[in-house]
């Protein structure tokens, strides 16, 4: 019998939190969901980080992923803007850290390559080949939720392979990997 497992991918953000889920059996990967956290209303930094762990958590607890692939923030010129990014990355992996899930992070050119074959493809691309890779009917209007799933894709594409992305198994596997960051 195939080995059948769930990857959760998510595009982390304080404006919104795209996710996608695949299920994967044997070799083959099926399409099961994308969506979006829509967190613009809010002007409460902080309220949009307990949000995004609390749909997260939601999440991990609906469809019980065996694995999660997050993107990882892109270096940009402002800093606000990457520490924002940093910490609602940070809160979607301590959510998953906190159900002892594996995560891997990838880098948002790694995620493009593995999905269109080019690492400077636009969002618009990678969504297409989405739809067509896995039937999806409809892409959202948002193509945040394509940006999460597409994670998760790459997670699919990128297994057993040793690529220099960074994984944590848990909380103890986070602070051995990263001695600086622990005050």
């Amino acid at each position: 019998m195939a080995k059948e497992k769930i990857i959760l991918g998510i595009d982390p953000g304080t404006s919104i939190m795209g996710f996608g889920l695949i299920k994967v059996i044997g070799k083959s990967m099926q399409f099961m969901q994308l969506n979006e956290l829509d967190l613009k209303k809010y002007d409460d930094h902080y309220l949009k980080l307990k949000l995004i762990f609390e749909r997260t958590i939601e999440l991990i607890e609906t469809h019980h992923p065996d694995e999660i692939a997050i993107e990882a923030p892109f270096f940009g010129k402002n800093v606000q803007s990457m520490l924002k990014l940093g910490r609602a990355q940070g809160v979607a992996m301590a959510a998953g850290l906190s159900r002892q899930i594996p995560i891997t992070e990838y880098s948002p050119k790694k995620i493009k390559m593995a999905i269109t074959g080019n690492g400077n493809a636009s969002k618009e691309q990678v969504a297409k080949m989405l739809q067509n890779m896995l039937a999806i009917k409809t892409l959202p209007k948002n193509l945040d939720a394509t940006d999460g799933l597409a994670a998760a894709v790459c997670h699919f594409y990128n297994e057993g392979k040793v690529g220099g992305e960074k994984s944590y198994s848990g909380w103890a596997s986070f602070v051995k990997q990263n001695p600086k960051k622990i005050g």
